[in-house]
């Protein structure tokens, strides 16, 4: 059985990548690029650094920073303004997820119009809009290498998942360098997002060959390095490890997919503004602890390969160690419960049955090895709204009975 797989078509990586703009530029044959970022890109200088190569090449350019953390359809439609009072011919997505996600939306309304709810799943958006050029300064969301675009509802704050060929951006450069003004907690919540991406993909439904080729070596990279990163800043080995590994994951879910996790995700972010790596970590343990009954042997590879457990240990003993190892993480990381983030619990469960809802609508939990009802998405929610990082002991079979 086949498998189409998507990347960019044309992909940079190491130290001073993000420098090489105006070669890509030219390569491509393209002239004039609308910058898509957000204001933290500008204060740490990042913008400055690759518009200086373009100004050295004598190309113009324009930019659009109003890039929030998390974009929405209102945004899109202001970077379009932008966009149409230029004669531009592509879009260049400056930043973390947030820019990059922008970006290819922008990129995508250009050509064909509507709104951003037209091309939210179930919608299949095959044909490319104007070129993207991605260049990312997280390493986190792999959105430089995924078909990936989350774009919130201003009106009703659901974050809308739109998937096709034509978010694939034509060109990525992924330049360990822009990241190394990453704060302590943006380092450790993208860098769970991106172990979620190469774990979710792996025990996907939709998992192939190389989508587990590149799970596996991005889950390698990330576990090993990640607390390194957090904690050393500086450290370029760490920070070159991230960068790629992230760049794998984006690469392995988009060509399978992500699961349960990214589904009880989003409502969470969009209904209390926990950033996504972050929401994405606060579920990780239990819902992996979840799962695991129903992909043993995968998530236990998952343990093997982040070196959590010895080559030869039995999926048993490697599941077990691998719920307790996600939970250290989150330890060593300071991630806080639900609770301890300050989402009120009131209006958490009032919002219990409408993120059930907007998780299952989503499409990601029909992905996951064993497929949960309303009930079960509401059980883990109650779960992990209190759930101390230092104190919980959750196993699989805990979990288990939750169905």
């Amino acid at each position: 059985m086949s498998t189409s797989i998507l990347m960019p078509g044309i992909m940079r990586v190491g130290a001073g990548s993000s420098l090489h703009l105006p070669e890509v530029l030219q390569q491509l044959g393209l002239h004039k690029p609308l910058i898509i970022t957000g204001p933290v890109v500008i204060k740490y200088g990042y913008l400055d650094r690759v518009t200086g190569t373009l100004d050295s090449s004598n190309i113009s350019f324009g930019v659009f920073s109003q890039v929030p953390p998390d974009p929405t359809d209102q945004t899109v439609d202001e970077a379009l303004l932008a966009l149409n009072s230029g004669d531009y011919d592509c879009v260049v997505g400056l930043g973390g997820g947030s820019s990059m996600d922008a970006a290819k939306m922008v990129s995508l309304m250009a050509e064909r119009g509507g709104r951003v709810r037209d091309y939210a799943v179930p919608a299949d958006n095959h044909t490319p809009g104007l070129p993207v050029i991605a260049i990312p300064t997280t390493a986190g969301t792999g959105s430089e290498a995924t078909k990936v675009t989350i774009i919130t509802d201003a009106r009703s704050d659901e974050k809308l998942l739109c998937l096709g060929r034509a978010f694939i951006p034509i060109a990525a450069l992924i330049d360990h360098e822009m990241t190394t003004t990453m704060p302590f907690r943006l380092t450790a919540d993208t860098g769970i997002d991106s172990i979620t991406h190469a774990m979710e993909a792996y025990v996907s439904r939709k998992a192939n060959l190389f989508s587990d080729s590149m799970a596996l070596a991005a889950m390698k990279l990330l576990y090993a390095h990640i607390r390194t990163a957090c904690n050393e800043p500086d450290n370029a080995s760490a920070r070159e490890a991230m960068m790629l590994g992230a760049t794998q994951a984006g690469m392995a879910f988009s060509n399978a997919s992500v699961a349960l996790v990214h589904g009880m995700s989003r409502p969470i972010g969009a209904n209390f503004g926990v950033p996504h790596g972050l929401s994405n970590a606060m579920l990780l343990p239990a819902v992996t602890a979840f799962s695991v009954p129903h992909a043993p042997a995968r998530y236990a590879e998952c343990a093997r390969q982040m070196g959590m457990v010895p080559a030869g240990t039995n999926d048993v003993i490697a599941n077990r160690i691998l719920v307790e190892e996600l939970q250290r993480l989150n330890e060593d990381l300071s991630v806080p419960s639900p609770k301890e983030y300050g989402i009120d619990e009131q209006a958490y469960v009032d919002l219990l049955p409408t993120m059930a809802a907007q998780a299952l609508a989503s499409g990601s939990p029909a992905n996951n090895p064993v497929v949960p009802g309303t009930d079960e998405i509401i059980a883990l929610y109650e779960l992990i709204y209190a759930s101390s990082t230092t104190s919980s002991q959750l196993t699989p079979l805990q979990y288990a009975k939750v169905s």
